[in-house]
């Protein structure tokens, strides 16, 4: 069995093929359990084990099983340790042969901005020329180049509610000739983008439906908590509503999951997911004016597409 680390990750992928893979698995047959969810009750602080399995069906030329392991530990910070952790453990479909170990959270961030970039193809204006980055954690650098992977953005600002930050990361990315710049004004910000790309753990809404010029597409990648939430209640008026999963995208994230409680929207408004746009049932974006919102909250699908696609580069 291979052990295959960040740096293996790294090597094996690139977003467009990524991109590619994630579009081939929603127009596929893979079956995708319940996440399962289970309290590890500790005299520190409760953890959580997270398990997220997934299998090819029958229709697909090779065949495979993958399982991704995800632990919360609270009380790691006191150790001076993250506290998350992840793995993938990708086995043979035809024996169960364990094939490969990965590293979990690259692959995730990976196939979350890949995911990201799918709805864009289908949703972002074609003449797009501006990006807004809102935050700058680990997803950032992933988001931005997955979105260049799908349109030629000639600027890409990036706001954070720490501007140092934001600064830092800008200076990074324009280093390594990434057309990025860090800005201190959010309003202006969005105002000014043609895409608006969120990945934060916002409690309260950063993102303004006021502040949307008509044609914008906003992306929401963070607030993956129902008690969370990125966007307010005139986005959600104003934007055509589109969603990675339906069961996901709903119950679990509070973009959707607070308005739904509010009555302000019901799983109707929901005009398709990565399954719909995929396979081309949903043409995506309508006209240019239109303004559209794409919600992911992740599965299981994404990260089995993602798996296999490193263990492709690996084994060739």
């Amino acid at each position: 069995m291979r052990v295959i680390s960040t740096a293996g990750v790294d090597a094996a992928l690139s977003m467009p093929r990524l991109i590619d893979a994630l579009a081939d698995a929603f127009r596929s047959d893979m079956v995708v359990p319940l996440r399962h969810h289970h309290t590890i009750s500790r005299h520190d602080a409760d953890a959580t084990l997270l398990l997220m399995p997934a299998w090819t069906g029958a229709g697909a030329a090779y065949s495979y099983v993958g399982t991704k392991t995800v632990t919360v530990f609270p009380a790691n910070s006191a150790r001076q340790l993250p506290s998350i952790f992840g793995s993938y453990l990708l086995l043979d479909g035809t024996s169960g042969q364990p094939l490969a170990t990965m590293d979990g959270a690259r692959l995730t961030v990976w196939r979350t901005a890949a995911a990201s970039a799918l709805a864009a193809r289908s949703l972002v204006r074609q003449d797009a020329k501006t990006m807004l980055m809102v935050g700058a954690g680990a997803l950032a650098p992933f988001l931005i180049r997955a979105h260049l992977a799908v349109r030629p953005y000639q600027t890409i600002k990036l706001w954070n509610h720490r501007p140092e930050r934001a600064k830092a990361l800008a200076s990074e990315l324009s280093a390594q000739g990434l057309p990025v710049v860090a800005v201190d004004d959010l309003e202006s910000a969005v105002r000014e983008a043609d895409l608006v790309s969120c990945a934060t753990l916002s409690v309260d809404p950063l993102i303004k439906g006021e502040w949307l010029q008509a044609g914008t597409h906003v992306d929401c990648v963070g607030a993956f908590r129902p008690l969370m939430r990125e966007t307010d209640d005139e986005v959600i008026r104003r934007a055509t509503l589109f969603c990675d999963t339906r069961a996901g995208a709903l119950k679990e994230a509070g973009d959707f999951a607070q308005p739904i409680a509010s009555g302000l929207m019901t799983e109707a408004d929901i005009a398709a997911d990565l399954f719909d746009l995929a396979a081309r049932r949903h043409q995506g974006r309508r006209n240019v004016q239109e303004i559209t919102m794409f919600k992911s909250v992740g599965t299981a699908i994404e990260d089995l597409a993602a798996a296999i696609a490193v263990w492709d580069a690996v084994k060739a």
